[in-house]
């Protein structure tokens, strides 16, 4: 089982999840908790033991220097961390780490009772998949719950995919059988730059926590940093005509595909979350 340290009693806290590999396209979702460590000033207070999880030969542990100067080597894990946003009436526990090489059952597990020793009320996990989507326009993301009462407040959607899964998936399945409300977001990160980082489809996916938290992040540098890959993407674009025109293929049929998005509904919801950034930061 999994260490916890000593913590007073968390506020009904929301657990986000991310874990690197075959989810996380890009590191897309992995730099969302990276994100959400850093400008909340997360703490760390439990580790997963990697040596009942993970294949050293597959993922390698790291030999360097300590801030002492003393060799020390770093093992592969999954880490808890938890933090108190100063906007936010409630806690979160944010889960950073990499997916399992086996006993993917005993690891959601350890997991979901270590969430369950800390008070978490919610799991929300996010990945990140390569798609036939354009890097010109808005990154789609999904978003999947098995609780009614979350898809209709949310306006998430009841998942219909079938075929291979991750971990992301097995720790949402984990959540169903033991009646633990759970939310998951995926983005689609365009596969023709399937290089990390992709900071546009991180950006999207804290979007989304920002919905569900019903909050403004921090976002910090991100904003910037998803403008100037799409221009890099662009110039690489030009410098291929096949690229060019396969880009502009994909954005027809996005466009096409969008058309019913362009709601009532989905206007006022965007012009809200404007609204409401702009006021927080005192415009």
């Amino acid at each position: 089982m999994i260490e916890i340290d000593d913590l007073p009693d968390l506020v009904e806290p929301v657990v986000i999840a991310a874990f690197e590999g075959w989810n996380d396209a890009a590191d897309a979702a992995s730099s969302v908790v990276d994100h959400l460590i850093e400008v909340w000033d997360a703490r760390i207070v439990g580790a997963i033991d990697p040596e009942d999880f993970y294949d050293f030969q597959v993922n390698r542990p790291l030999v360097g220097t300590d801030e002492q100067g003393f060799r020390q080597i770093t093992w592969p894990t999954t880490q808890i961390a938890v933090a108190s946003p100063p906007d936010l009436d409630r806690d979160v526990i944010l889960i950073r780490g990499i997916e399992p090489n086996m006993r993917w059952r005993q690891f959601c597990a350890e997991l979901l009772a270590a969430c369950d020793e800390l008070g978490g009320t919610l799991v929300v996990t996010l990945g990140a998949l390569l798609a036939d989507v354009p890097h010109t326009r808005p990154i789609p993301v999904n978003g999947t719950s098995t609780e009614p009462e979350l898809v209709d407040r949310l306006r998430l959607e009841v998942s219909t995919y079938e075929g291979p899964t991750g971990i992301v998936g097995v720790l949402q399945d984990a959540c169903l059988r033991l009646d633990v409300p759970a939310v998951s977001y995926w983005a689609a990160v365009p596969h023709y730059v399937a290089q990390p980082p992709c900071p546009k489809a991180t950006l999207a996916l804290l979007r989304q926590l920002e919905e569900l938290l019903d909050i403004s992040l921090p976002l910090g540098d991100l904003p910037d940093d998803a403008r100037a890959w799409e221009r890099g993407v662009d110039e690489l674009a030009e410098e291929d005509e096949e690229i060019s025109d396969y880009v502009r293929s994909l954005e027809e049929s996005r466009d096409t595909a969008d058309l019913p998005e362009a709601s009532g509904e989905a206007i006022a919801r965007e012009f809200e979350r404007y609204l409401k950034r702009r006021g927080e930061d005192g415009a």
